[in-house]
């Protein structure tokens, strides 16, 4: 992976966890279906952090130095909520948060052979 690839997905990294916080701390009115979703939402966000953790620090395996900042910002988010009005504080995101992790953990001997992100293996 060149210099460029790993500041591109620096940038990438420092946006999403942007976008993240900010939407972890918008106020909503969810329903049953909505709070479904968001479960599947967690995952996801974690997932594609987890991913642009690993490719934007490319020397070093997908390991516990990635994952524990992963993990104390999912906590981060949700001791925040619990002091907001407008949001509450849920285990459940934090365990859907930690799964989108570990599903990114371990699908990474999958996406090995993806070619369009190949490159963060070479």
């Amino acid at each position: 992976m060149t210099y460029t690839h790993i500041i591109l997905f620096r940038g990438l990294f420092i946006t999403a966890l942007l976008a993240v916080t900010y939407l972890a701390f918008t106020p909503t009115d969810y329903s049953m279906i909505e709070r479904i979703n968001d479960k599947a939402s967690h995952i996801g966000a974690f997932f594609i952090l987890a991913m642009l953790a690993d490719f934007s620090f490319p020397r070093s395996r997908f390991g516990w130095h990635k994952i524990w900042p992963l993990i104390l910002f999912g906590a981060l988010i949700e001791i925040i909520q619990y002091f907001l009005q407008s949001r509450i504080f849920s285990v459940y995101d934090l365990l859907s948060s930690l799964l989108g992790i570990a599903l990114y953990g371990g699908s990474t001997p999958f996406l090995r052979h993806l070619p369009f992100i190949q490159i963060r293996w070479r």
